[in-house]
């Protein structure tokens, strides 16, 4: 189903990917196998510095340098990045990244693991801007995004991470001086081997105006909703080695009540093969929420989905990524059948879903909707491992094969975080796109049809670092 049109960038020698993913593996193991810590950390410190990128065009060789110690952990260097005349010289809104660091011995990241970390990422005078956040107490930050409390006394806006080893729900707030701390919203050891707040979605689940967290963990899949932030979590599901990757939340059936959505699946599998999951369906009432299948994978499984109406029809719909069926040969997996973004309605049964795009990868982590062009109409992007990015487009029958074009080659990780949004406020969504394999954060913009790149944040060793998730924030937290 992919057709190629206006590939950005060059190819990348196999090499150098080979290398790479090969890293992201090991590194991965390495965050499995640090032991949860068992301290609460309420008011926790966290570094709170900033470093200034300026606003001239970069090449790919124009890298800043700056002298890392034996042991120094992998951050961010100031480069110069020039604007091409579309960027204001200050935005209203901001890039929250959440990563997992490595620490650096003589130049080259390793697998050990270092503090968890968020960057916000802003443009300020001409310039981006990021300022830092890290927690000793987990190895991972799998998401960070805003949240407001509507209760308790203090309801001012923070960043809420999801922290994985150990797991941690906390949220953050900038006081005087710049330094963040942090008050610990939930913290637990679920009895398994690993211990991570994997996903979280905020919405209105209940119905009385106030935002509740729908939560995914790691690897006793445990599902939970937080009502508020100093409440016990109510547990809608629990099931042993189990992994949920992802939550997305709306209303598919049209009733007018939400809906939490979730993919428990088997634990991965480094040989490949068949690895059953589900996408399941929860509606959070005040006695629990029923659990209901609404996608068999039969022997595959999915780490990302989508709720939204993205054809316009005013109802939500399911977009599923189904990871592709690979097999060893020879000491490397070989794709058997590839990723597929499937569709369901809420009359779609729970094994027929319809297949609107397939990618020739292994995986697919990260589907965004969004606007590109301004005309009114709804495009998603589909970040995958190694193929690149996908912007996809429905047809004239939406539950049919749908338009795929290359937005870029040129771009991967193993997590390949991707988000659509208009950070500039002219009515066009953006691309924002974190590709680890060359340790940049880029922007896209459509203009006459074709995407144009422009890297706008770059770390010095991309090794060091992985990024798990990409949200937007409000300037003003940082000014």
């Amino acid at each position: 189903m992919l057709r190629a049109i206006d590939s950005v960038g060059s190819d990348m020698s196999m090499k150098r990917r080979s290398l790479w993913f090969s890293l992201c593996l090991s590194v991965l193991l390495a965050i499995a196998a640090v032991a949860c810590g068992s301290k609460e950390n309420s008011g926790s410190g966290g570094g709170g510095s900033a470093t200034a990128m300026g606003g001239t065009a970069m090449g790919a060789s124009e890298m800043g340098a700056t002298e890392m110690g034996a042991t120094e952990m992998g951050g961010t260097t100031p480069t110069k990045q020039a604007s091409n005349g579309a960027l204001p010289d200050d935005l209203p809104h901001g890039l929250v990244l959440a990563y997992s660091q490595f620490e650096v011995e003589n130049g080259q990241a390793t697998a050990r693991p270092g503090p968890a970390r968020v960057e916000l990422l802003s443009r300020q005078g001409g310039q981006w801007v990021v300022e830092t956040i890290e927690d000793a107490d987990s190895n991972v930050f799998h998401k960070a995004m805003v949240f407001t409390p509507r209760s308790g006394d203090n309801q001012a806006p923070g960043i809420l991470t999801l922290a994985g080893n150990q797991a941690a729900v906390k949220l953050w707030r900038r006081g005087e001086g710049g330094a963040w701390s942090s008050t610990t919203a939930w913290t637990e050891e679920f009895g398994g081997r690993h211990n991570r707040m994997r996903d979280a979605e905020i919405a209105d689940l209940y119905g009385d105006g106030k935002p509740a967290l729908a939560i995914a963990t790691h690897d006793q899949g445990v599902l939970a909703i937080l009502r508020d932030l100093s409440s016990e979590p109510v547990r809608l599901d629990r099931k042993p080695d189990t992994f949920i990757h992802e939550i997305e939340v709306g209303d598919v059936n049209g009733d007018g009540k939400l809906e939490v959505y979730a993919t428990p699946s088997e634990p991965n599998r480094a040989e490949g093969g068949a690895q059953h999951g589900e996408v399941v369906r929860y509606v959070p009432t005040e006695e629990g929420g029923a659990r209901t299948v609404v996608a068999d994978l039969g022997n595959r499984h999915a780490k990302e989905i989508y709720v939204g109406d993205v054809d316009g029809d005013g109802r939500d719909e399911l977009y599923v990524a189904v990871e592709a069926l690979t097999s060893r040969e020879g000491g490397s997996l070989q794709i058997t059948e590839p990723v597929e973004i499937r569709r369901y309605d809420a009359d779609t049964p729970a094994d027929g879903g319809v297949v609107v795009a397939t990618i020739n990868d292994r995986f697919t982590r990260f589907l965004t909707v969004g606007d590109v062009d301004g005309d009114g109409k709804k495009e998603m992007i589909a970040a995958s491992f190694r193929a690149g990015i996908w912007l996809l487009r429905p047809g004239s029958n939406p539950r049919g094969e749908w338009g795929t074009e290359s937005v870029d080659r040129d771009s991967g990780g193993f997590e390949h975080a991707a988000l659509l949004t208009d950070l500039d406020a002219d009515g066009r969504d953006e691309l924002y796109v974190s590709s680890d394999t060359d340790g940049e954060i880029r922007r896209y913009v459509w203009r006459n049809g074709r995407s144009r790149r422009e890297v706008i944040h770059r770390r010095e060793i991309p090794r060091a670092m992985m990024t798990w998730n990409i949200m937007p924030f409000p300037t003003e937290m940082v000014q």
